[in-house]
């Protein structure tokens, strides 16, 4: 689930452009002031914490979840200093979520660079989730809004969850799609579903609306990831093909696959030991046309968010939808 650095960047800075044009100037500066408070945030800790912790925020990635906290609250009048603490503490959910998924995966690589696990070892990377995972509700406390607090330790009990239902679920290729979309919505339709009610619930927005388009957005973003683990090539993802599978990790696209072709549901992941065997199996994945079937129903989530948005503001409303195509746009 990691894409390429150099892909990345480029995919973001033309969706930053594009949301920033529509929604003006001031999102811009608003970003820029995440970006600061990030930055504040993972220093101070001693440094050997300070130094991981800042590295994995400085790597940055996508930013996708600050800016839908900001998107969500629209042009009102916002407390300035809410938002942005409700943004920051997205942001460190995510990368704190992203340093302990590579201890448990034993990930060597993160967008293009050493994992903490791999630099550091376990112990230093644990700590260094650990110390995320704080800082953020330190940052949301620090607001004085228990509404915000219930809206975020929501979300991060449900990656928690996600993350114990992925484990359990390992190496089996029975696993049913009602499950795994479950799956997808704990693990990343949660947080994305939290930074929207974060921006809503800082401007008396309709909250509950925007967290239904942000979970589906979460949704249509993890089943492209999945996706793209299957088709690549690495020079565009970052990672060999089929990382998941090497990892025991059923997604959509086999679980498609699975009806077409008997032999991969009969396929014994424990038994993929190299890059070459996964890349197999994804060539017989892709053979069966699941990979298209899979994008489609991607498409089919974002479009439902996009219907699903209520009577916002017309340039609120287009950033949003300009979001939500972007998450479409990464797999283009």
């Amino acid at each position: 689930m990691r894409t390429s650095p150099d892909r990345a960047l480029m995919a973001t800075a033309a969706t930053l452009d594009a949301v920033v044009r529509a929604a003006g100037p001031q999102l811009g500066s608003l970003m820029e002031r995440v970006e600061q408070r990030l930055t504040e945030l993972t220093a101070g800790h001693g440094q050997l914490l300070a130094e991981h912790a800042g590295t994995t925020i400085a790597a940055g990635g996508k930013r996708l979840r600050p800016l839908l906290v900001l998107l969500a609250a629209g042009e009102s009048a916002a407390p300035t200093d809410r938002l942005i603490r409700s943004a920051v503490a997205v942001e460190l959910i995510h990368s704190a979520s992203l340093v302990h998924d590579d201890v448990l995966d034993r990930a060597p690589v993160r967008r293009g660079r050493p994992t903490v696990f791999a630099a550091a070892g376990r112990t230093v990377a644990t700590a260094t989730g650990d110390l995320l995972f704080s800082r953020a509700f330190a940052e949301l406390a620090a607001s004085g809004e228990a509404a915000d607090v219930r809206a975020l330790s929501g979300a991060s009990s449900a990656l928690a969850a996600g993350e114990l239902m992925q484990r359990a679920d390992a190496w089996d290729v029975g696993v049913s799609l009602d499950r795994y979309l479950e799956r997808c919505e704990l693990k990343t339709g949660a947080l994305f579903e939290a930074a929207c009610r974060l921006g809503a619930l800082a401007t008396a927005g309709p909250d509950e609306a925007l967290a239904a388009f942000g979970r589906r957005i979460g949704l249509a973003f993890q089943l492209l990831d999945d996706v793209l683990d299957v088709s690549g090539p690495a020079s565009r993802t970052g990672k060999a093909r089929g990382t998941d599978l090497l990892d025991g990790t059923v997604t959509l696209p086999l679980i498609i696959a699975r009806e077409r072709d008997p032999a991969l549901a009969a396929t014994d992941l424990r038994a993929l030991a190299t890059a070459e065997q996964a890349e197999s199996i994804c060539d017989r994945i892709a053979a069966t046309g699941a990979l298209s079937d899979a994008k489609e129903r991607a498409l089919a989530v974002v479009a439902e968010a996009k219907a699903g948005l209520p009577a916002l503001p017309l340039r609120q409303q287009a950033t949003l939808e300009l979001v939500a195509d972007g998450v479409v746009e990464r797999y283009s």
